[in-house]
């Protein structure tokens, strides 16, 4: 069944979060304020998105089309006096136009897609599990994220992979339109083996 088109405020980073997954954001631009307050007050999801540097921030062509829409579960005020967010994500959203208000913020038309089922990770994927296992150990900043972390699940472990990874952002993208975790664990298996 085709998703509605929504109008979500748009944050456009470096770092990524895929659904299920937590991302950490300081807040200090008056724009991303008025996000954070505009989400809070209507209980409303906003969008990480990626984006092109070599592209105008009034382009189209700015805004990458792939992100995730996340709502905001836990907030704080940081030692240096701007607002700590943590968000979590719910869904992979296509963004198909934006626009930018006067203030800087973009809005865009975003369609949610269809989940990536939960698919039993097997034997073949051990090797994305240890190794991502590694990693959090290595940075627990990026493991205190998971209260529960989900590593028998191909599609959970596929995603944090994807948030981990300093791909550029065409093949981040690229990876995000897939329906299904399937080929993009053959991709991550090729690079972590």
């Amino acid at each position: 069944m085709t998703q509605p088109y929504e109008q979500l405020p748009l944050f456009p980073l470096t770092a990524h979060v895929l659904p299920h997954g937590s991302l950490r954001l300081r807040i200090f631009e008056p724009r991303y304020t008025r996000l954070v307050k505009r989400c809070m007050a209507e209980q409303t999801d906003f969008v990480i998105c990626m984006f092109d540097a070599n592209e105008g921030k009034d382009s189209q062509k700015y805004i990458l089309p792939y992100g995730t829409a996340v709502s905001i579960t836990d907030f704080e005020m940081l030692e240096d006096g701007f607002l700590g967010i943590t968000v979590e994500g719910k869904s992979r959203v296509k963004i198909h136009q934006h626009h930018r208000e006067p203030d800087g913020l973009n809005i865009g038309e975003s369609q949610r897609l269809p989940a990536w089922q939960p698919k039993p990770a097997t034997e073949q994927h051990e090797l994305l599990i240890k190794r991502l296992q590694e990693i959090y150990a290595t940075y627990p900043e990026l493991g205190s994220l998971y209260e529960k972390p989900n590593f028998d699940d191909l599609s959970w472990l596929c995603q944090r992979w994807l948030e981990i990874l300093p791909l550029d952002v065409y093949t981040k993208q690229d990876l995000l339109k897939h329906d299904n975790s399937e080929n993009v664990a053959q991709y991550l298996l090729q690079l972590v083996a």
